[in-house]
């Protein structure tokens, strides 16, 4: 990973997309060690971690990790998820969370030097080279080590840094049990 102490980062969690490519991996994600590790990088200002949620759900299983994400240094962006009927009369749901991501990155780019999207998602392509005619680095986070990758082939392409989720693995991996999580607002710095 090619990053310099000095520069602005930000995180750009594409949840369910970095979920499926962690499980592909056959790992879970240690939210607390993601952030640590990109704090030694350089400077980190803001990580946001993006999800839609079912409304109509009492409990739902992301919401613990939700609510840990939003005391301990994540802004987190969430919508509900849509429900609707396929062609086939199947009931469907659908929460893309591409346009918040890019409002945000796009927002954010002003007040940063290096953005890092964990998302393989190849919409993001136009954006990446947006942010990227602001002067601005752009790595993506994301696997080629899966069938089929989870990452868009013109997304790596338009990066100026693929990371490879697997070669992270060792670094952000959880370990089995609940870990404590200290706050990490301190680590944060207000943009």
């Amino acid at each position: 990973m090619l990053f310099y102490p000095q520069e602005k980062i930000a995180l750009f969690v594409d949840g369910a997309n970095l979920y499926g490519a962690a499980k592909g991996l056959q790992f879970d994600i240690d939210y607390k060690r993601l952030l640590e590790l990109f704090a030694r990088k350089g400077l980190l200002v803001r990580a946001f971690y993006y999800t839609a949620l079912a409304e109509e759900q009492e409990f739902s299983p992301l919401r613990p990790l939700i609510d840990w994400l939003d005391y301990n240094g994540f802004t987190v962006v969430t919508k509900p998820l849509k429900e609707y009927t396929d062609a086939q009369g199947r009931r469907r749901v659908k929460g893309n969370m591409d346009i918040e991501l890019a409002i945000d990155v796009m927002e954010m780019s002003e007040r940063i030097d290096h953005v890092v999207i964990f998302s393989g998602d190849g919409d993001f392509r136009k954006l990446v080279e947006a942010v990227q005619r602001r002067g601005k680095r752009v790595s993506v986070c994301s696997t080629i080590r899966t069938q089929p990758p989870m990452v868009a082939d013109e997304l790596r392409r338009q990066a100026d840094n693929f990371i490879e989720l697997e070669e992270l693995k060792p670094m952000i991996m959880r370990e089995g049990g609940q870990r404590t999580t200290p706050h990490f607002q301190n680590h944060l710095e207000t943009a």
